[in-house]
């Protein structure tokens, strides 16, 4: 399997076969939060009103901006491709690239470029997938039956190495698009070209094709292999999956689609440190389908049932984060109150050694880190994009972690499009054989890289909590409504007319 295919399939909802190895290989501990969960722990403050939520300091500006310049500086101009990583070379990442045109309308919205030129950059990127070459064939295609490939080539935009065909990354992608299309909506030549350009990609993608075991949908497909043997179950990112193929006005799965994915949940509600929610170990599953909508006050059958809706579980499952960092079963240097964040990201390696006090330790390279109420799956690095894109959720704590991270370590992991991926105080080993990133000897493990999807999220979150953008365009976005209202929700603004 290649790395690129590993990665896919490790962002794929931690596929079952990769805990199963990554626990047998690395014995990365899985923490019993049984006794934790039995003690008292603080209560959820209520959600905040909008008149009294926290004001965002100087440094979200800072960092606003910086992450902006990211995607607009590191991106293909002539095609719209997005590295998935920088300053190392990779290829594209069709989920970037999704988060990249949700940046380009929020950095017109913010001032940092103008209206012009996020729609130069957007029409160039949507005339690129709209005629981009599809077919069954492995080499000279960028995707199959409406779908793309994970990862492109950064020039020709043609499947890079042999990465699969992926149903969430498609998705990731489409929700960008669909977000552009709703923010460029006037009678200019250029943004009618946008709209039907989205609709075009859209419409084709074959969501039925997908469905080969039932009603579930599969995680993806390549011409090598054939439909990948996983399906999207359990709780995760897939959310924004199923809803767009309830949306589709061309291709949609049946109602029941819906439901088969979430009763496939059921039993990830529970308790966890001291909070009930649905679980998910890392934080990008409470994130990803939240950047394009707004969960306040709708619900679907699961919900109902349980009295919240998905925004408020991802609220607790922030705070259930942020409490296992401050009871740090595993000693792991400096965790606390404000340093906490685990989701997917980059480490030091697949390693065994020493950490700062001596003891011996299992380190992970890219790996979808976490603390939920299955498995915990934790290796002493800190994701600073977990914490910063649970802004909306949790202003209170998020704010001052954000501050926090930058006060004391900002010299080691801010820099030129904000912060770098991860880091872990913890491993000092200055002398073996890194898989990512460098060791400051006085400071810890820092990684060299910056990751699309992990830039993403922090802008789109940072302007769904400061002006409501992106969630206010998407109201109006009417694939989206309908995916939503077939998979039973209501309440809300969804009630309200389009």
């Amino acid at each position: 399997m290649s790395d690129l295919t590993r990665r896919g399939l490790l962002l794929g909802g931690i596929a079952a076969a990769f805990l199963a190895g990554c626990t047998a290989a690395l014995r990365s501990p899985v923490y019993d939060t049984t006794a934790a969960d039995a003690a008292s722990n603080e209560a959820l403050p209520a959600e905040p009103p909008d008149a009294s939520k926290p004001v965002l300091p100087a440094l979200f500006d800072d960092i606003e901006r910086r992450t902006f310049d990211f995607f607009w500086s590191t991106t293909n101009p002539a095609n719209g491709m997005v590295p998935d990583r920088f300053p190392s070379a990779s290829p594209a990442s069709i989920a970037a690239i999704g988060m990249a045109l949700t940046a380009y309308a929020i950095g017109a919205d913010r001032g940092f470029i103008t209206r012009e030129q996020a729609r130069e950059r957007t029409l160039t990127t949507v005339r690129f997938f709209r005629n981009a070459p599809q077919g069954p064939q492995a080499r000279g295609v960028a995707g199959y039956k409406g779908f793309f490939y994970h990862f492109l080539d950064m020039k020709t935009g043609l499947r890079a190495g042999r990465s699969e065909l992926s149903t969430v990354d498609t998705a990731l992608l489409v929700g960008g698009m669909l977000h552009v299309q709703a923010y460029f909506d006037s009678a200019n030549a250029d943004e009618v070209e946008i709209r039907n350009a989205v609709d075009a990609i859209y419409w084709r993608i074959d969501w039925k094709w997908a469905q080969v075991r039932g009603q579930l949908i599969s995680m993806g497909w390549s011409p090598e292999g054939g439909f990948i043997p996983h399906d999207w179950l359990g709780y995760n990112e897939a959310m924004l999956v199923v809803l767009l193929a309830l949306g589709s006005p061309t291709h949609s799965v049946e109602e029941s689609a819906w439901s088969a994915w979430s009763e496939s949940y059921r039993g990830a509600w529970g308790r966890f440190m001291g909070y009930e929610h649905l679980s998910f170990a890392p934080l990008f599953g409470h994130q990803y389908s939240h950047m394009w909508i707004d969960f306040r006050g709708i619900q679907d059958a699961t919900m109902r049932e349980r009295g919240i809706d998905y925004f408020e579980n991802s609220r607790r499952a922030v705070y259930a984060q942020r409490a296992y960092a401050i009871a740090n079963p595993n000693g792991w240097f400096e965790y606390g109150a404000n340093v906490w964040g685990f989701t997917a990201c980059d480490g030091p390696g697949t390693l065994r050694q020493k950490d700062r006090a001596g003891r011996d330790r299992y380190f992970l390279d890219y790996s979808a880190r976490g603390a939920g109420r299955v498995h915990t799956v934790d290796d002493g690095t800190i994701a600073p994009t977990a914490a910063i894109s649970s802004l909306p959720f949790a202003p209170e704590i998020v704010i001052p972690a954000t501050e926090e991270l930058y006060k004391r370590y900002g010299q080691f992991i801010y820099s030129k499009y904000g912060f770098l991926d991860s880091f872990n105080r913890s491993f000092t080993a200055a002398n073996v054989k890194l898989t990512d990133g460098r060791v400051d000897p006085a400071f810890g493990w820092v990684a060299k890289d910056y990751l699309g999807i992990d830039q993403g999220p922090i802008l789109a979150m940072i302007g769904n909590y400061r002006n409501g953008l992106v969630w206010d365009d998407m109201r109006n976005c009417v694939p989206l409504r309908r995916g939503l209202m077939r998979a039973g929700f209501s309440g809300g603004w969804l009630d309200k007319a389009a």
